[in-house]
């Protein structure tokens, strides 16, 4: 598979299969993630990756701790700026509400809006859930590193026929995954990523995000 098809193949699947992946395929995707680059080398990523047993048994943690914390705790970062502006939140909203409309999930739905974002921490039936960490000292150029390595991990699965979704949703359990994961005191969480093979029936799978165009976010110069 060329990149460009790994590119434009890549969705945010949330919908899978319950096949397994072979430990195999997974251990393949995380060495090639590591070849990601890194200013000045730092490579600040910390990964933990679970199925089986262990996955089940933090799905099952969340999923009691949403009867009573709904909205999970406030997360050690903002996930999106608080003054989003104009642009911005109007893609976000789109994004939502064509979701939704695949769902066919009405606007004033709540309760399946709520049922929905908490299949969040389901991974969505992934049969792999990963975590990034990064340590708390790094600042937005680390972070950036992050999104690189994401986006390597996003790409090679591809190339081995599967799927994922990248979830700061999942920041709002922080506190919780530190007790179950129990991380180094010195590392925080960024994101959740659920990898699988993609259920081709959904049909939130056949969601397709709009994309700006180029002319509207490059300035090209001398040509």
């Amino acid at each position: 598979m060329k990149v460009s098809e790994a590119v434009k193949t890549r969705i945010s699947c949330r919908s899978f299969l319950e096949k397994p992946v072979p430990e195999t395929h997974l251990r393949k995707i995380i060495e090639i993630a590591s070849l990601s680059p890194s200013g000045g080398n730092l490579q600040p990523w910390n990964l933990y990756v679970l199925t089986g047993k262990p996955l089940d048994d933090l799905k099952k943690k969340v999923k009691s701790r949403l009867l009573i914390q709904p909205k999970g705790l406030e997360p050690q970062y903002n996930i999106y700026p608080p003054n989003l502006k104009q642009k911005y939140a109007e893609r976000r909203f789109k994004c939502g509400e064509d979701l939704y409309r695949k769902l066919k999930i009405k606007r004033n739905d709540r309760q399946a809006r709520r049922n929905q974002f908490a299949k969040n921490f389901e991974f969505f039936g992934a049969p792999v859930g990963l975590f990034l960490y990064t340590d708390k000292s790094m600042g937005p150029p680390q972070w950036s590193d992050l999104g690189i390595f994401i986006q390597t991990i996003m790409l090679q699965s591809r190339e081995m026929g599967l799927h994922t979704c990248a979830q700061e949703a999942w920041a709002i359990w922080y506190k919780l995954l530190q007790d179950y994961l129990k991380p180094p005191v010195e590392q925080m969480l960024f994101c959740g990523i659920a990898l699988g093979y993609l259920d081709e029936k959904a049909a939130i799978n056949q969601l397709r995000t709009e994309r700006e165009k180029v002319e509207n976010f490059t300035v090209f110069l001398g040509f």
